[in-house]
């Protein structure tokens, strides 16, 4: 397998983590999202990812999937063991609920193309963007304290969950960007 993906893409971030919880052994290839105006935006890379994001997951057979929780969520099916997802129905969509409020309320918002266009033809300051980040980040994880087990070792019991891997690279993205964690102590 080929993962395209990019160091500090929280996306591919999660991706490389469930692919080492797993022992998934795969080849990486770099696409480097800054240099040179972006590589995934070269008509090479668009052939794998017509989105021209990362990661990409390019199986044996030439399949490509994209998207990092499809990718987390293939791997969690095709090398069952440690499970990422309970296996009581109620239990699964839970976890996949907190894992989507990550991927789906907290990234984008704070991704590096938005933040580009913010900066960019929206001519906001790069001070801006970063408040912006920073508002959105926290309304997010303050939400995501609220779906949680309180007492559990991770967000949903004593082993990590997909819940988890959408969470660990978004806590990065929030140090990064010196978000005010105070009331988010059990996150960090």
């Amino acid at each position: 397998m080929i993962l395209y993906t990019y160091w500090r893409s929280s996306a591919s971030y999660r991706v490389r983590i469930a692919m080492a919880l797993k022992g998934v052994t795969f080849e990486e290839r770099a696409v480097h999202l800054v240099a040179g105006g972006g590589e995934q935006h070269q008509p090479a890379y668009r052939k794998e990812n017509p989105n021209g994001t990362v990661p990409t997951l390019v199986l044996d057979d030439g399949t490509a999937i994209t998207q990092s929780m499809a990718i987390i969520e293939y791997l969690d099916e095709t090398v069952p063991t440690p499970p990422l997802l309970p296996t009581d129905r109620i239990k699964r969509a839970v976890v996949r609920s907190a894992a989507q409020l990550i991927a789906c309320d907290i990234h984008p918002i704070q991704n590096l193309r938005v933040v580009q266009h913010l900066k960019g033809p929206l001519g906001h300051s790069g001070r801006d963007a970063i408040a912006w980040m920073n508002h959105w980040m926290r309304v997010g994880f303050l939400a995501y304290l609220d779906c949680i087990e309180p007492n559990s070792r991770f967000s949903f019991g004593d082993q990590p969950s997909l819940a988890d891997l959408m969470l660990v690279p978004q806590l990065y993205n929030a140090k990064r960007w010196k978000m005010d964690r105070s009331g988010l102590e059990r996150l960090f």
